[in-house]
């Protein structure tokens, strides 16, 4: 493995002595999480260390900095003892890498210590080179006793959601703990790819780290990367061909896809212009730029010119559900956040409603955990006339567990545990009178 890699074996000399982009770029990361509560794919984006970077190297800093933002409050819990005041942000940035290789990604201590001390010079905290070196002998000295009595489950969930999600917290907190694996949606007719398990639900999963530009039949769009549970709500949308079906916020484009291949019409609504091109992007890949109309635009203003079938909303959200991929959002989130999230989500389901023939169904989904943003936005769809259509046993026989008592679908990441879990999303369906 070259020394990008966060195991800090191996050497690479093209890039000259001293040169270590992968630690670059996870500090970059890093440091765009914690002191500008940027996402943790916008503060790769943005990384000058990833310009010009090749693409193992980016994956590898992706990786590490998703470990420190996994396993953050243990870090610093792991920290507290030999730190006797607080370091300024940049430097503690650079300890909870040197942590996390030591302690999660299993690196030789020589190579977590010295390429941390490296980081800090090369990031101008040169003062504090001393400080890291000290602190993180001491922490590779302790080792796996460093995490003695420490409850890791809940000190890396935030407080806030840790009490949000109630009797599940735990189950949830352990299965975010760990990497989640690749998910594929096949395209009807196309192969599972070698090696993919088969799921209950027709995804075809691969292991964490599997590289999905490089698996035979991505290029011919013979799959899409989503996850498990990311599959379900187009699935209870149940579109049949020749309806017309609007996918509002449908960035990227999976449950696009999803309808188009079930054969509706479908006209795929994105406000946000690089988002929109994503999109673009792969509805080409998967040759359906002919058969999906889209429309770079504001759901909640847009109106069709002859009422729908079906409408799948999928709406922007705290997104707490996707946390095993995106552990970022633990920490970026705030409880005050919620508020301007289920405003607008208020607004897209009264959008929605107003776009719906007589009959035409809607189905409501949000990848977030939180209760104001599932249960109680589907009570507010009710009371805003739409008559609530539960899913049915049938429907979700391949997943009993994720059916709530009120029919709405609730996945968690602790579900399908043992073959690595799902992301956490909530569902309900409607009709409109």
């Amino acid at each position: 493995m070259n020394q990008g890699a966060p195991d800090g074996r191996g050497q690479r000399g093209p890039r000259g002595a001293g040169a270590d982009p992968t630690r670059d770029i996870a500090f970059d990361i890093v440091q765009g999480v914690l002191e500008h509560r940027r996402m943790l794919e916008t503060s790769l984006d943005q990384s000058p260390a990833a310009r010009g970077a090749d693409a193992r190297d980016r994956a590898a800093a992706h990786r590490l900095a998703a470990t420190v933002l996994r396993h953050l409050g243990t870090a610093g819990m792991v920290l507290e003892p030999f730190l006797k005041k607080e370091p300024p942000l940049p430097v503690r940035s650079v300890l909870l890498i040197g942590v996390a290789q030591i302690l999660f990604l299993d690196t030789p201590a020589h190579a977590a210590v010295g390429t941390a001390v490296s980081l800090a010079r090369r990031r101008g905290l040169t003062p504090f080179a001393g400080l890291v070196n000290a602190v993180l002998r001491r922490v590779a000295q302790a080792g796996a006793g460093a995490l003695d009595g420490l409850d890791q489950d809940r000190l890396d969930v935030p407080p806030w959601l840790w009490g949000a999600w109630g009797g599940l917290a735990r189950p949830i907190a352990e299965a975010l703990g760990r990497e989640a694996p690749l998910d594929l949606t096949l395209r009807p007719g196309a192969e599972c790819p070698s090696g993919a398990e088969l799921l209950p639900t027709g995804t075809a999963r691969l292991p964490a780290g599997t590289r999905v530009a490089e698996l035979p039949g991505y290029a011919e769009g013979a799959f899409w990367v989503q996850d498990a549970a990311a599959s379900l709500p187009a699935r209870l949308l149940a579109a049949q061909p020749g309806e017309r079906i609007a996918d509002l916020c449908a960035a990227p484009g999976g449950k696009t896809a999803q309808l188009a291949f079930a054969g509706a019409e479908v006209t795929a609504i994105e406000r946000e212009p690089g988002r929109m091109a994503r999109l673009h992007e792969n509805l080409a890949r998967l040759g359906l730029t002919e058969r999906v109309a889209t429309v770079l635009g504001d759901a909640t203003t847009w109106r069709p010119d002859a009422l729908l079938d079906g409408v799948l909303l999928d709406a922007p959200c705290s997104a707490t559900g996707t946390a095993r991929r995106h552990p970022d959002v633990l920490w970026i989130k705030r409880p005050r956040d919620l508020q301007a999230l289920t405003e607008g989500q208020d607004r897209l389901l009264a959008a929605a409603r107003d776009m719906l023939r007589p009959g035409g169904r809607l189905v409501y989904a949000v990848c977030s955990l939180q209760p104001e943003e599932g249960p109680e936005r589907a009570r507010a769809a009710a009371a805003m006339g739409l008559v609530p259509d539960p899913f049915s046993a049938e429907e979700l026989a391949m997943l009993p567990e994720a059916l709530t008592p009120e029919g709405w679908l609730r996945t968690h990441p602790a579900l399908w545990a043992g073959i690595g879990g799902m992301d956490g999303f909530f569902a309900a369906r409607f009709r409109r009178l």
